[in-house]
């Protein structure tokens, strides 16, 4: 009994936080890794997306996304998250909550050699066709020597919304577009320092997920850090590159908490 109150508690500080300030699943720089939010974690991110090019002679709106996610099992070898988002698209702000979850394991979770595993789904929207993208995926990761992660998965999402823009039939409808491969690169430049980090990753397809991203990360703190990136979108017709700013912080106080709970 006492444990399902310690749960019910930290879902509550869960859902109270995340309507002040909320994130993304744990990504790379645009898709999703195979990182796992650690149990009583609680991370709080900041993203910005600023086009660095007109469309026709006209600027669209930088798209800003805040979030929190957070562990949820106290297990090494599974770990599971879910977030909630604010995303600002619109002038108006209308329909901008999106939920995430994921569930995995990391390298040599059950043996040796074994990459890192997960599969989860985000932008889980609250207005039917209308925000629901309900994206889901899989995901394998491995660091291979001194040469960085390697990552490779797939991602299928809502046919209705996930359209390839660039091919407008006679009805003037466009076709769905909804799937893709997921590929990444990334590494901690250890030579110079561990605080600093690059990767490269792609999105397939030409919806407007699509894209190629890479970027540098700084970590201010080990609980703190920084992206600074670059995106160019698979449709580059309708959708114009934009330089991407992550902030991303870590709340270790919540976990420190269980652990003296736990003691007790």
């Amino acid at each position: 009994m006492k444990n399902h109150m310690k749960f019910l508690l930290f879902a509550a500080t869960i859902v109270a936080v995340a309507f002040e300030i909320n994130a993304t699943p744990s990504t790379q720089i645009w898709i999703p890794s195979t990182d796992i939010q650690g149990f009583g974690v609680l991370h709080l991110g900041w993203d910005s997306y600023i086009k660095t090019q007109s469309n026709n002679g006209v600027y669209e709106g930088t798209v800003t996304n805040g979030g929190i996610t957070a562990g949820v099992l106290p297990f090494k070898q599974v770990g599971l998250e879910i977030g909630i988002d604010y995303r600002d698209i619109s002038a108006n702000h209308q329909y901008p909550i999106y939920f995430n979850a994921k569930l995995g394991t990391p390298e040599d979770g059950f043996f040796k050699y074994m990459p890192a595993v997960a599969v989860g789904g985000f932008d889980f929207g609250t207005v039917k066709d209308n925000t629901t993208f309900d994206i889901v995926y899989g995901l394998i990761a491995k660091n291979i020597w001194k040469l960085g992660r390697f990552s490779a998965g797939y991602y299928t999402g809502n046919s209705k919304l996930l359209l390839n823009f660039s091919k407008i039939n006679p009805d003037l409808s466009s076709p769905k577009d909804n799937s893709g491969v997921l590929l990444s690169w990334d590494r901690t430049i250890s030579e110079i320092s561990d605080k600093w980090w690059l990767a490269i990753d792609y999105m397939g397809a030409k919806n407007s997920y699509g894209a190629c991203s890479f970027g540098i990360s700084y970590a201010i703190t080990p609980d703190a850090s920084f992206i600074f990136g670059y995106d160019i979108w698979n449709d580059y017709t309708d959708y114009k590159p934009t330089i991407t700013v992550q902030i991303d912080m870590n709340l270790p106080a919540i976990q420190n908490w269980f652990k003296k709970e736990e003691k007790k």
